[in-house]
């Protein structure tokens, strides 16, 4: 049973109830002044604030997906790190192999019927980078459209989509539900048909590389702005021109899509940001992302770079809320403020929300329709 399904919250509450009672009953029992009866009240103490405690971690876990299984819990999995193959640097795209998506499963989308030729499908998989050396899971949703006979030949526009860290890929699905989102638009006509690659930001968990290239470490940004992109296209049937393809992300993944964006036009000439910031964490997570460089930490610092660096030509969504998330608001007007031709920055705001799923569930239709505006696809 995997960690956030519903058996298993519904054992540990029951136990927790069961021990709850057993000690209310057993209470009077306990209450004599013998060794045996003192071990007995503290046995039953533990015991059951253990059971609540554990039921309550499980709400709390289910409910902000901190963890999606067993083995992210416990770090015995296999999250996908493995060492930089410094030796590819500078080689030529076409003398680095490519390696395709290795496909791990299957499964519906949420609130879909009729089928992947009316609903579409989520793939999980394995995205393992040539010029990176690192590799992580992903999930791909591919639209209705993809398996339809009339667009057998097409090639759709394509978005990689981050969440926050430490966040799973799998948050994407569970608490955001962007293939559902991606559907319920494509429907009604609002997004055209899009193939979404759902990642987390960090292909070197448990760090948080906050999709840099550290020296001398783990190469994310060019895992996301060259494997991924080669990978996915190598894969499935993806438009190649830069004009097709768009980044998104919440908190981390944010920070990560415009940042990518400003600094690889030529890859993601179109971001969104759902509450990033715009500056790269230093904390424990991260670890020393810089060697020292004030350069390179200021190249990571998005506000320098617009007053630094002459300005790309690309297209941003900068979305969060006006109240209730700190300094999120002042930060992206000053951060909007900056922008110059032939740089655009626009905003999407709700009048109340936290740094969470809640805001971002808000924000995730108009921001998916705003992106799909921006994506351009060849026939």
């Amino acid at each position: 049973m995997g960690l956030t399904s519903s058996t298993v919250l519904a054992i540990a509450t029951a136990l927790a109830v069961l021990l709850l009672a057993a000690t209310v009953l057993w209470w009077p029992r306990l209450a004599r002044t013998t060794w045996a009866a003192v071990l007995g009240r503290i046995a039953a103490l533990l015991t059951t604030q253990l059971a609540v405690l554990c039921a309550i971690g499980l709400v709390a876990n289910n409910y902000f997906a901190f963890y999606s299984s067993w083995d992210d819990l416990l770090g015995t999995g296999d999250t996908g790190p493995v060492s930089v193959q410094a030796s590819v640097e500078g080689r030529p795209a076409a003398a680095v192999p490519v390696v395709k998506a290795q496909l791990l499963g299957k499964e519906p989308v949420e609130g879909g019927s009729g089928g992947p030729e009316r609903s579409g499908e989520i793939q999980s998989v394995r995205i393992t980078g040539s010029h990176s050396g690192l590799s992580t899971d992903a999930y791909v949703y591919l639209p209705p459209q993809y398996f339809q006979p009339a667009d057998a030949q097409k090639r759709f526009p394509a978005a990689v989509v981050m969440t926050g860290f430490p966040g799973d890929a799998k948050n994407l699905i569970t608490r955001l539900n962007y293939p559902s989102a991606a559907l319920q638009l494509m429907q009604s006509g609002k997004m055209q048909p899009t193939v979404l690659v759902l990642m987390r930001p960090s292909p070197a968990m448990p760090a948080d590389t906050e999709c840099e290239d550290i020296p001398g470490g783990a190469q994310s940004e060019t895992y996301f702005t060259k494997d991924v992109p080669r990978v996915v296209a190598e894969s499935y049937r993806v438009a190649a021109e830069p004009a097709a393809w768009g980044v998104v992300g919440n908190s981390t993944g944010g920070y990560c899509a415009l940042k990518m964006a400003m600094r690889h036009p030529e890859v993601f000439p179109t971001a969104v940001s759902l509450s990033g910031y715009y500056k790269a964490a230093e904390d424990a997570t991260t670890g020393d992302l810089f060697k020292g460089s004030q350069q390179r930490r200021n190249e990571a610092d998005l506000m320098w770079r617009l007053n630094n660096l002459p300005q790309p030509k690309v297209s941003v969504l900068l979305a969060g809320p006006q109240a209730g998330d700190g300094t999120y608001k002042p930060g992206t007007e000053a951060f909007q403020k900056a922008v110059k031709a032939p740089m655009t920055a626009n905003t999407a705001w709700v009048p109340q929300g936290g740094h969470n799923f809640r805001t971002w569930s808000q924000l995730l239709p108009p921001s998916l329709e705003w992106l799909s505006q921006h994506l351009v696809a060849g026939a």
